[in-house]
């Protein structure tokens, strides 16, 4: 049977750096790095918990972009966790900045929204109810 995934892929000014900025305050695990010519990183594979996600630069001939510094990305991760607030702890002393302090929300989450140094946004989430 073919694997049945969804995917997400960041793209990165300089993904060796996002993938260590996960790694430190998600606790990614690195699965796999191809790097090309300059030692830029063409594809990596990381976990997150049960999830997947790639990271690599910029790729310009292909159209691939990072997300702009102003955190106007339209697409927003959202991170479930055991602990929301010692996450974003972790974020920001690996060079997150809050856009969203952490607060418990009406649906049932505690939720806090981050832009990371790549300039892509974060959901923190942590079920309350």
């Amino acid at each position: 049977m073919k694997p049945r995934l969804l995917i997400p892929m960041l793209v990165c000014a300089d993904a060796a750096a996002q993938i260590a900025f996960c790694q430190a305050a998600f606790g990614a695990v690195e699965l796999s790095r191809r790097t090309g010519p300059h030692g830029r990183v063409i594809h990596a594979t990381l976990s997150v918990f049960d999830s997947l996600f790639m990271v690599h630069d910029d790729t310009p001939h292909l159209g691939s972009r990072p997300p702009a510094a102003d955190g106007s990305s339209p697409v927003v991760h959202y991170l479930y966790c055991d602990d929301v607030d010692a996450t974003i702890a972790r974020a920001v002393a690996a060079g997150a900045r809050v856009l969203m302090q952490a607060a418990d929300q009406a649906w049932g989450d505690r939720v806090g929204r981050l832009i990371d140094p790549a300039h892509h946004v974060w959901n923190v989430a942590s079920r309350t109810a």
